[in-house]
């Protein structure tokens, strides 16, 4: 007997795919940096999640794991910090809106999420600043290189360019 595919029950799936690799990834990623001996975080990897959902699932999804996924995080590890954590959601939650509201006035793709990626990351600096000079939170403005988010974001872009191309949206 054969089973019937839905366009609804794929979206379903790659749902559920994503997201149990998001949560699996965040929940391994300090003993994958410890393994590696590489800090990983450097290449953003909540971001490639909220990448993979945002080409790959719906926008509510996207929202979902923005949230949630430096909460996770958090929970399961205490790391980032507290206030760390919630800056982070704040930052990717705004990627994904900045994202879909200029995707209806920029229909180039690359430039939409560049913009989004490169505002989000400008309220979350606005916001941590604030935290440091509040003292919520320790450590430096700025903890990962520009030029390493300079090409996070140009290879996030290109991704998001590339498959809106190859899914004609």
């Amino acid at each position: 007997m054969a089973t019937v595919s839905t366009p609804v029950a794929s979206l379903r799936l790659r749902t559920i795919l994503i997201d149990s690799t998001a949560l699996a990834f965040i929940y391994f990623m300090p003993a994958l940096s410890h393994m590696l001996a590489l800090p990983i975080y450097l290449i953003e990897p909540m971001r490639i999640m909220l990448i993979l959902a945002i080409a790959h699932t719906t926008k509510r999804n996207a929202y979902i794991l923005a949230l949630t996924l430096p909460l996770f995080s958090f929970l399961i590890s205490s790391h980032p910090v507290f206030y760390k954590s919630l800056l982070i959601a704040l930052e990717l939650m705004v990627n994904v809106w900045l994202f879909f509201a200029l995707t209806k006035i920029i229909h180039n793709r690359f430039v939409a999420m560049a913009t989004a990626i490169i505002g989000s990351k400008l309220f979350y600096y606005a916001l941590k600043f604030g935290f440091l000079s509040f003292a919520t939170i320790q450590g430096s403005l700025v903890s990962t290189p520009i030029y390493l988010q300079f090409i996070t974001t140009l290879v996030f872009s290109s991704y998001i360019y590339i498959w809106a191309i190859r899914s004609n949206k």
